[in-house]
């Protein structure tokens, strides 16, 4: 079993930085790849960004690629997500998931967090 739980979430002016955390409190996250998806009222769940188990691969959705960066300390337990130059409508509650499988689906993933919330004002 693996538990989530993210932080790092508040409030931001458009164009300012943000870094969310996930830490996972067992002892399972380091054979678990590691992803960041988010979801805005109304909306589907949206992928977000993916670490491979070591870090050596990652990848990012094409709405986020070259203003976030993710990355994870294996000996922390823990995955981050550097969000730079924010925008509105990067406005969401963001989620950490896990899993063994190297998806972009919320369906490929069924350990999550509670979620944390970001909101970034014009």
């Amino acid at each position: 079993q693996v538990r989530l739980v993210e932080s790092g979430g508040g409030l931001v002016p458009a164009g300012g930085s943000l870094r969310l955390s996930c830490t996972d409190s067992t002892l399972t996250y380091k054979r678990l790849h590691m992803c960041w998806f988010r979801q805005a009222p109304g909306k589907e769940r949206e992928f977000v960004a993916q670490i491979s188990k070591s870090g050596v691969s990652v990848r990012y959705g094409d709405s986020v690629k070259g203003r976030f960066t993710i990355s994870r300390d294996n000996a922390r337990n823990t995955v981050y997500l550097e969000m730079n130059s924010l925008k509105p409508e990067d406005t969401a509650i963001y989620y950490c998931a896990a899993g063994t499988e190297w998806g972009t689906t919320p369906s490929a993933f069924d350990s999550w967090g509670q979620g944390t919330q970001v909101t970034v004002s014009s």
